[in-house]
């Protein structure tokens, strides 16, 4: 399928980018919860709302760098085939390595899309969040290898292994900016729009009879998972870190989870310090952060959240974007 026209070919000629950025679009963090992202795109385009800046972290990456490049279909086309053997199949499992994951089979599926594109050949702005592994350092990737600097913000401390960038060790952006409203300030933005992936507290315990939240223990080898060898094959390394007992969660639940808390934590600390003009936090908490399976209903989520708020983003606009014929 050929891919839809960029962001830049899809504006009129009466909404081509100004030369002040007017409206910044920040893609948190959410693992398959990024999907939603997708959704919520969809439905800014087609209120014909474009960012003039992109910044994502982690997942928010992955679908930023999409949208401006022009993958969006293709992206939506590949997660909705997605189920939870396929998911597998994508997984290469590690012992001897810095991630459980070596992410050689996920990466080869960015490069036959993506090639050698640069993040700055993009015909918007597009900040990639990650974090030097060394430092510490909130990182901000805007130039380099498009497959790169995406890799470097989802690779998952403990899953993906650290990615090399310009002579840095760098993983998941969660880190330190799990929806990175600064960037879009940074550069400009007169109005920003933040999609938080992990601000449905509500959603989080709608789950009936369960003592824990089963959305992050992936309960691949659950009661209901089916057979585990034919699910995980004669991986036991895989089969040790993603069992559980019943009601308890498995270790890589227990690891995800801890980091879920850490970023909703970092979440609220960072947006009190640069508050969105709107804050999207689409109903997802129901939704395992590895259920990549349901990108359905996630895109389905994004585009009802952006719906919701429209009145409110409508409202911002006017207040926040010059008329035309005013001076920007």
């Amino acid at each position: 399928m050929e891919d839809e026209p960029s962001p830049a070919e899809a504006r009129t000629s009466a909404k081509t980018a100004p030369e002040t950025p007017m409206i910044g679009v920040a893609l948190g963090a959410g693992m398959a919860r990024g999907f939603a992202h997708i959704g919520a795109l969809r439905a800014l385009t087609r209120h014909g709302i474009y960012p003039d800046i992109v910044a994502g972290t982690s997942i928010g990456s992955l679908v930023g760098g999409c949208y401006l490049a022009g993958k969006l279909d293709a992206l939506e086309e590949w997660s909705r085939a997605l189920n939870r053997r396929r998911i597998f199949s994508y997984l290469d499992f590690r012992v001897r390595s810095a991630g459980l994951i070596g992410g050689s089979r996920l990466a080869a599926i960015l490069e036959e899309h993506f090639g050698d594109m640069n993040s700055e050949d993009l015909p918007y702005p597009f900040i990639s969040i990650a974090t030097d592994l060394t430092t510490g350092h909130e990182v901000w990737l805007r130039r380099g290898r498009l497959v790169d600097t995406m890799r470097a913000s989802f690779a998952l401390p403990g899953v993906f292994p650290p990615v090399s960038f310009n002579r840095r060790r760098l993983v998941d952006g969660a880190l330190v900016n799990p929806v990175p409203v600064s960037a879009c300030l940074a550069l400009g933005a007169r109005m920003t729009i933040a999609i938080d992936l992990n601000g449905d507290m509500i959603g989080k315990s709608t789950r009936p009879g369960e003592d824990y939240q089963t959305i992050v223990g992936f309960d691949l080898l659950g009661e209901n998972a089916g057979d585990p060898a034919d699910t995980l094959g004669r991986s036991s390394l895989a089969k040790r870190i993603f069992r559980r007992e019943t009601n308890n969660p498995s270790l890589f639940g227990v690891m995800v989870s801890a980091l879920n808390i850490i970023q909703d934590r970092l979440t609220r600390s960072r947006l009190a310090g640069d508050p969105p003009d709107i804050h999207v936090k689409p109903h997802v908490g129901h939704i395992g952060v590895l259920e990549f399976e349901r990108a359905e209903e996630l895109i389905m989520r994004g585009e009802e959240a952006i719906e919701q708020a429209l009145p409110s983003i409508r409202a911002a606009m006017d207040i926040l974007l010059p008329k035309p014929g005013q001076p920007g």
